[in-house]
């Protein structure tokens, strides 16, 4: 079997590529963005046409943190679903019967039920500090379902947590929060600095899982046979952005004060899921966020 990881440059593709080549025989095919542009569709169906993969994983997508999706709505809206739907209908139109479609917990309403569960998808608006993005998710995971529904394919959409590790993006005005915090807090142990800046109030909840973690739920999901159209993928327990700044903080030993930045937005209040229909399936996560922020913070200072 051929296996097309679409997106192997970015964190979550770079460790699909890893895990399954240490865990399958299976051939691995990925494509760079200067051969073949996932955002024109020609390109994408002749590539996917020519190299008849059996599966394709999409991990491919514009990402960014609340600012960056607050502030590049129309980019995040037209390249995530522009990627979504030329990979899973070049997938369908090209006889491939086995995909898993990666979105994000922001699919959910910004007022779901906690521990969100995967029928709480469209029953309330969007929060609106990431809503382009997750309008596009929605999108992907309605294809793969519709398609599922009038043929024998298995199209799976899963929906992880806030992921970090190895090869995410530390730009201060792009990032999530996890690496904003990593890079934060060196700069300040590296200038000694006196205080470092937080955005927000600090008081929301975050859910939070090593991105190999996810990986291996993919992996778990490829060699089995699941009649379902979107799970959930969660670390399991969550925890306030104060706390993780502590955490952090400490680990990378760092002295100083914390200063919240109340004008910038907090997002949501709390947001983790439900994924006991992954557990069902003998997935559990076995990074904890201790060890996980360690080793991305040692892949981190090898970066710069």
């Amino acid at each position: 079997m051929k296996v097309f990881i679409a997106g192997h440059k970015g964190m979550v593709g770079s460790s699909l590529v890893r895990i399954f080549s240490q865990e399958i025989k299976n051939k691995i095919l990925t494509v760079n963005r200067n051969k073949v542009d996932l955002e024109n569709y020609d390109q994408t169906f002749n590539y996917i046409k020519k190299n008849k993969p059996d599966a394709i994983i999409i991990a491919a997508a514009k990402v960014g943190g609340i600012l960056a999706n607050s502030n590049n709505k129309i980019d995040f809206l037209n390249i995530n679903i522009a990627i979504a739907l030329n990979l899973i209908n070049s997938a369908y139109r090209n006889n491939i019967k086995k995909l898993i479609f990666l979105g994000s917990s922001c699919v959910y309403p910004g007022n779901s039920k906690q521990p969100i569960k995967e029928t709480e998808l469209l029953k309330s608006p969007l929060e609106k500090t990431n809503e382009a993005y997750a309008l596009a998710k929605i999108v992907g995971i309605k294809l793969c379902q519709y398609y599922n529904e009038t043929s024998d394919f298995n199209y799976i959409s899963l929906m992880p947590c806030n992921l970090y590790g190895p090869k995410d993006n530390y730009d201060l005005f792009t990032a999530h929060v996890l690496p904003a915090l990593i890079r934060k807090f060196h700069e300040a142990k590296i200038k000694e600095s006196k205080v470092v800046e937080i955005w927000g109030s600090g008081n929301v909840l975050r859910e939070f899982m090593y991105v190999d973690d996810l990986s291996y739920a993919c992996l778990k999901i490829f060699k089995k046979d699941i009649n379902l159209d979107l799970i959930n993928i969660g670390y399991g327990t969550d925890l306030t952005i104060l706390q993780l700044a502590k955490k952090i903080q400490k680990i990378i030993d760092v002295k100083c004060k914390l200063k919240f930045n109340a004008e910038m937005p907090d997002g949501v209040k709390r947001k983790i899921l439900d994924s006991s229909l992954i557990r069902a399936q003998g997935w559990k996560p076995t990074v904890s966020l201790d060890i996980g922020i360690k080793k991305t913070y040692k892949e981190y200072l090898k970066s710069i």
